[in-house]
C-alpha cells in the first residue's frame, strides 16, 4: 500500500487527536482581503479600459482569452492541459459581440457589488441577480442561466481570477469521508464519523477555507457515483484500508477536483479512480489527471497527473467470469467518443491506454462498476479494489 509524503506525515504529528466531530475555531471570510483587493483591481482595470475606448470615441471592447481546443496544449513535462495566448475582443459596436459585451459588463459589475458588499452568491443566484429586461425594449439580459455560465468563465479567465474569487459558487456536488481531519471556515469535522452521508464536498476548497488538520489516510479511493461510494462506505473500506472515500456523481465538479489535487500535492496521498469502463468513464479519468479542455487555465490547480485508474476494465469480463447480463452495448456516440480519446496527445502514446480502448471497442460493450455486483454484494469493496491494491493493477 502506498504511504503519505513526510509532508503528511508531519501535517498528522503537528495536531493533536479531536474528541469531537465538530469543534468552532475562528471563522474566516469567504475569500481573503488580499485576494478580493487584487481582483476588485482587476474589474477596476477593465472598467478603466471601457471607460478609456469610449471617451476616445473608439469602440469599446474587452479582451477574453479563447477557451478552445486550437487555443488549448498538451504540456508534456508537467502533464496537464494548458491554455495558449489566443484572446478575442468582445466589441459593443459589433453586431455579432455587442449582447455578450454588455452581459460581461454587466456581471463583472455584480461580481464587484457581491466583493464589496462581503458576500457570495451561486450561480443561480447571479443569475437572477443580473436578470431584467432592458428599458424600453422586451429584450432580457440572459435568455437562461448558461448564457450566465459562460460569461461568467469568460471573466474569469479575464480577470485571472478564480470563480471563487468572483464570490459566485457553484452547487455542492461530491461527498468524503475517512482519516482525515479538516477545517472548513473555521468549523473543525472529523471525517471519519460523517455517518452514512459523509461530508459534502464544497464548491471551494482553496487552502483560505478548507484546512487539513490530521491526516493518517494512506491514499485516495475516488469513485465515480454516490452508489458505489455508499456501499465502501457501509463496508468501512476506508476504516479497514485506511484511506480516504470520494466521490463526484459523475464528471467530478470542481470543488472535488481542487479538493483531489490538495490531497494528492499538499498530503501526498495517491489518488486511484474506480470508474466505469466506458468512454465516459475514460474522460472523467482524463479530466482529473489532465484537466478539461474548457477550462484548461485551471489545470495548475485542479489536475492530478498522478492519478491512477483502477477500473473497471475491458478485460475484467473475462478476468472475472462476469455474466451476459452486464454487457451495454457500445453505441454510435460511444465508439465516437472512444476513438476520439484515443487520439488524446495525452493518451497516443501511452500503450496501456491504447489496448485498452481496443479491448472495449473489439468487445463491442460497456461496463458499469456496478455490475461486480452480480458476483456479491460486497464483491467490489471486499474483493476487486483490494486485489487491484495488493497488485498495483492500475491504468496511468
Amino acid at each position: 500500500m502506498a504511504k503519505k509524503t513526510n509532508t503528511s506525515k508531519k501535517t498528522a504529528k503537528k495536531t493533536k487527536k479531536k474528541s469531537s466531530t465538530r469543534k468552532k475555531t475562528a471563522r474566516r471570510s469567504a475569500v481573503s482581503k488580499d485576494r478580493d483587493t487584487n481582483t476588485l483591481n482587476n474589474i477596476g482595470s477593465m472598467a478603466t479600459g471601457v471607460v478609456k475606448d469610449s471617451l476616445a470615441q473608439t469602440d469599446p471592447s474587452v479582451s477574453i482569452p479563447l477557451r478552445t481546443v486550437t487555443n488549448m496544449q498538451f504540456n508534456k513535462r508537467r502533464r496537464i492541459l494548458e491554455m495558449g495566448d489566443a484572446a478575442q475582443q468582445r466589441a459593443l459596436f459589433n453586431t455579432g459581440q455587442a449582447r455578450k459585451f454588455m452581459q460581461t459588463i454587466l456581471l463583472a459589475k455584480g461580481c464587484k457589488d457581491l466583493i464589496e458588499a462581503e458576500k457570495t452568491l451561486s450561480l443561480r443566484g447571479m443569475y437572477y441577480m443580473s436578470l431584467h429586461t432592458i428599458e424600453g425594449s422586451k429584450e432580457k439580459t440572459f435568455d437562461d442561466q448558461s448564457e450566465s455560465d459562460g460569461i461568467l468563465e469568460d471573466l474569469e479567465v479575464s480577470l485571472n481570477g478564480l470563480r471563487e474569487e468572483l464570490h459566485v459558487f457553484a452547487k455542492k456536488r461530491g461527498t468524503m469521508i475517512g482519516n482525515i481531519t479538516i477545517i472548513d471556515n473555521g468549523d473543525e469535522i472529523d471525517c471519519r464519523r460523517m455517518g452514512t452521508g459523509g461530508y459534502a464536498i464544497p464548491s471551494i476548497c482553496e487552502p483560505d477555507i478548507i484546512e487539513f488538520s490530521k491526516c493518517e489516510a494512506d491514499f485516495v479511493l475516488h469513485v465515480e457515483k454516490d452508489t458505489v461510494w455508499s456501499r465502501f462506505n457501509e463496508d468501512r473500506f476506508w476504516e479497514k484500508h485506511n484511506c480516504i472515500l470520494t466521490e463526484g456523481s459523475g464528471q467530478p465538479p470542481r470543488g472535488v477536483r481542487r479538493l483531489l489535487h490538495r490531497l494528492n500535492h499538499e498530503l501526498g496521498l495517491p489518488i486511484y479512480c474506480l470508474l466505469d469502463c466506458d468512454p465516459w468513464g475514460h474522460y472523467i479519468y482524463s479530466v482529473i489527471k489532465q484537466g478539461s479542455i474548457n477550462l484548461a487555465f485551471e489545470s495548475k490547480r485542479m489536475a492530478v497527473p498522478e492519478a491512477k485508474f483502477m477500473g473497471i476494465r475491458a478485460i475484467d469480463f473475462q478476468r472475472y467470469d462476469l455474466s451476459d447480463d452486464v454487457k451495454i452495448a457500445l453505441n454510435d456516440r460511444d465508439i465516437t467518443r472512444a476513438k476520439q480519446i484515443a487520439n488524446y496527445p495525452w493518451f497516443e502514446d501511452r500503450k496501456d491506454w491504447q489496448k485498452e480502448i481496443k479491448q472495449m471497442l473489439k468487445n463491442n460493450f460497456k461496463m458499469e462498476v456496478e455490475s461486480l455486483i452480480t458476483k456479491d454484494i460486497s464483491y467490489v469493496s471486499e474483493v476487486y479494489v483490494p486485489e487491484r491494491l495488493k497488485k498495483k493493477d492500475f491504468l496511468d
